[in-house]
């Protein structure tokens, strides 16, 4: 494998979510639905695993603290960052509950959680994700070509057209990348 090819690769993945109309409307739901959400002083929760908690927590980072400008803070977290909770609950429970336990204690109708899991099949986000939509909550489900579970616990599925991981985990943060845009803009004014 050359450095050209896996380049060439990212940059073939990329050109598919651009020839998809419906991954192009479901990236500008879901930031329809962050920019309603956070209007109505909810809060945007994000989970996953692995690669996908560092996205998570990227992804809510640039809502929380800034993303092009200077503005007010959104809230939005991810749900792993506490781990003296996530130890416990999965030393005295399971991993599996991590997350829907957490969605227990702080989501709210109208608040959004976005499951980011690139096989969609993540146990531990699942369950959180059908916890949210018992809840009230927006479910958005971020995942690779098939959407694995979360097919079927998400209001907006954002279904990558690829079955390689790093690819997905790629256009995962293009994705969040272009919602923190698209939502910082419909909510601020730039000044600077």
């Amino acid at each position: 494998m050359s450095i050209i090819s896996i380049i060439q690769q990212s940059i073939d993945t990329k050109a598919k979510m651009l020839q998809s109309e419906a991954l192009v409307n479901s990236i500008q739901q879901c930031a329809d639905a962050w920019v309603k959400c956070l209007n109505n002083k909810g809060k945007v929760l994000f989970c996953g695993n692995g690669g996908s908690a560092a996205d998570a927590q990227h992804i809510a980072a640039e809502l929380s603290g800034r993303f092009y400008f200077d503005r007010p803070a959104l809230f939005a977290e991810a749900l792993h960052v506490n781990t003296s909770y996530l130890t416990a609950v999965a030393n005295d429970y399971s991993y599996d509950v991590v997350y829907s336990r957490m969605i227990e204690s702080k989501g709210a109708e109208g608040d959004v959680l976005v499951g980011i899991s690139t096989s969609g099949n993540s146990k531990n986000v699942v369950l959180a994700m059908q916890e949210a939509q018992k809840r009230g909550m927006i479910t958005i489900g971020f995942t690779g070509e098939a959407g694995g579970e979360l097919r079927n616990c998400s209001d907006i599925l954002i279904n990558i057209p690829s079955t390689d991981t790093p690819r997905i985990q790629e256009c995962h943060i293009l994705v969040g990348h272009i919602i923190c845009e698209l939502t910082e803009a419909a909510l601020f004014e730039r000044k600077n």
